[in-house]
C-alpha cells in the first residue's frame, strides 16, 4: 500500500541543491557575510542585519517542496495556499508545475479537483484541522512543510485546550498560521480560543475578565475571532496565552503580562495558577532577526530597507521596528527600485497600498540598512542592493570580480 503521508523528506538533496542555488543564491550576499555584513562602494555603505532572510522552516519547506517535485515527476503536484509569503518563491513553484489551491474570502479551500492519484503539499504555515482531515479523506499524498515552531504553538493551545483553559492567541486571524493554530482546540469537546490583533483588543479582554464591560458589545467586537459557541462569562475563567510565531515579540509579551495582571486582580495571586498559563511562542527565527534589526538601527543610517511580501507578517514586523527610528521603505522585491528613474514603490508601515516616491535616496554619502523577511531568499536582497547602487550611478559588479 502506497504512502500517503510525509513529513521528513525524500532523501533527495543532492538531487535538488543545483536548483536551489540557481533559484536563490546570492555572490554579493556572501560577499557581505565574508566582509562584516558591510560593503562600501562609491559614497554607499551598504550594512546588512546580522540576522535575515530564510529560516530553517522556510529552508525545509522550500526543499521539501522540491523534493516533492523530483520525487514525484510524473504526478499533479498541489500547494494548499502558498508555501510562504513570499511571489517570488511562489512564482518558481509555479514553474515547476505546483498548483495553487485557493480559499475565497470566508470560505473553504476547494479539493474538488483532487485525486488519491495527486500530491498536495501542506505549506509552513500548516493547515487547520478541518483542511487536514478533508485531505485525509481525498485519499491524496499528503507532504506536511509545517514549521517545526509551528507545531510547538500548537502543542501549546492543545494542552490549554485538554486543562479547560481558553487560547488566547496574539495573532492576525486571517492569517493561515492562526486559523491552523486556533483549530487545534477543536480537537477537545470543550475547547476554546480567542483571536487579539493588538494590546487594544487585549485590554478589551482584561477588562471583561474584571468584569467590566457588556457582553453583548463584546461578542460583537470579536463574533469572527473566537470559537463557536464562546461565553466570556465562562470563558475567560481560565486563560493561556499564545501566540502566531512571527509577530512582535515585545508585543506579545506585553499582552501576557497585561492578561497575568488582570487575571491577579480578579481572583488574586495566590490562584493565578488555577486561571492563567504562559509560554514565550516567538520562534527563535522571529526574535533572532528582530534583535538583529534592533542593533542594527541602533548604528548610524539613512536609511533602511526591509524586503519580503507584503503580506509576510514577520516582515512587516521587521519594518514596523524601524520606522520612527530612521526613514524606513518595505519593498516586495528588488523590481520596486527603478534605476532609471531613482525611484522606489513601497508599502508604508501600517498601509494598505504602495506609494512610488522619487528622491529617496538623498546626495552625498550613505549608510543604508538593509534586512529581509524569514521568507526572502538572499538572491533578492542581493539584486536589491545592485538597483539600489545603479541608481546612483555605481556598479557592484568591482566588487564582485575583486572576490572571485
Amino acid at each position: 500500500m502506497e504512502q500517503t503521508y510525509f513529513r521528513r523528506g525524500f532523501g533527495l538533496k543532492g538531487r535538488i541543491t543545483g536548483a536551489l542555488t540557481a533559484d536563490y543564491h546570492s555572490r554579493l550576499v556572501d560577499l557581505m557575510r565574508e566582509h562584516g555584513y558591510a560593503l562600501t562602494v562609491g559614497d554607499l555603505t551598504f550594512k546588512l542585519a546580522r540576522e535575515f532572510g530564510f529560516c530553517y522552516g522556510v529552508d525545509r519547506a522550500v526543499e521539501y517542496a522540491y523534493e516533492t517535485r523530483a520525487q514525484f515527476p510524473d504526478r499533479r503536484l498541489f500547494l494548499v495556499g502558498e508555501i510562504i509569503h513570499n511571489p517570488h518563491v511562489n512564482s518558481k513553484l509555479r514553474s515547476m508545475g505546483v498548483e495553487f489551491l485557493r480559499r475565497p474570502e470566508g470560505g473553504e479551500f476547494d479539493f474538488e479537483a483532487l485525486t488519491p492519484k495527486d500530491v498536495v503539499i501542506l505549506p509552513a504555515f500548516g493547515v487547520t484541522v478541518k483542511d487536514l482531515e478533508r485531505l485525509r479523506a481525498l485519499g491524496s499524498v499528503l507532504v506536511d512543510t509545517t514549521c517545526g515552531s509551528v507545531l510547538n504553538v500548537w502543542k501549546r493551545v492543545e494542552s490549554y485546550a485538554r486543562d479547560g483553559f481558553t487560547a488566547v492567541i496574539h495573532g492576525k486571524y486571517h492569517h493561515e498560521e492562526t486559523k491552523a493554530t486556533a483549530s487545534q482546540v477543536t480537537r477537545y469537546p470543550a475547547g476554546r480560543y480567542l483571536v487579539v490583533r493588538d494590546m487594544v483588543e487585549a485590554r478589551a479582554v482584561c477588562g471583561y475578565i474584571e468584569e467590566a464591560g457588556s457582553k453583548e458589545q463584546f461578542l460583537d467586537r470579536f463574533s469572527e475571532r473566537m470559537s463557536p459557541g464562546f461565553d466570556p462569562d465562562h470563558d475567560l475563567e481560565r486563560v493561556g496565552v499564545a501566540n502566531q510565531t512571527t509577530m512582535l515579540s515585545n508585543e506579545s509579551l506585553a499582552i501576557a503580562a497585561e492578561l497575568r495582571s488582570s487575571v491577579v486582580r480578579r481572583y488574586g495571586e495566590t490562584a493565578l495558577a488555577d486561571h492563567f498559563r504562559s509560554f514565550d511562542t516567538i520562534c527563535s527565527a522571529t526574535q533572532d532577526r528582530q534583535d538583529a534589526v534592533l542593533k542594527l538601527i541602533a548604528e548610524r543610517l539613512d536609511l533602511m530597507v526591509v524586503i519580503g511580501g507584503y503580506n509576510s507578517s514577520n516582515t512587516t514586523h521587521l519594518a514596523a521596528i524601524c520606522d520612527g527610528k530612521v526613514p524606513t521603505y518595505h519593498i516586495e522585491d528588488a523590481t520596486c527600485i527603478d534605476p532609471e528613474t531613482a525611484t522606489i514603490r513601497f508599502r508604508p508601515v501600517g498601509g494598505t497600498a504602495e506609494e512610488r516616491r522619487a528622491g529617496w535616496l538623498p546626495l552625498g554619502p550613505l549608510a543604508i540598512g538593509i534586512t529581509a523577511g524569514a521568507s526572502t531568499p538572499n538572491n533578492k536582497i542581493g539584486e536589491t542592493l545592485e538597483r539600489i547602487a545603479a541608481a546612483r550611478g555605481v556598479s557592484l559588479e568591482a566588487a564582485l570580480n575583486a572576490a572571485s
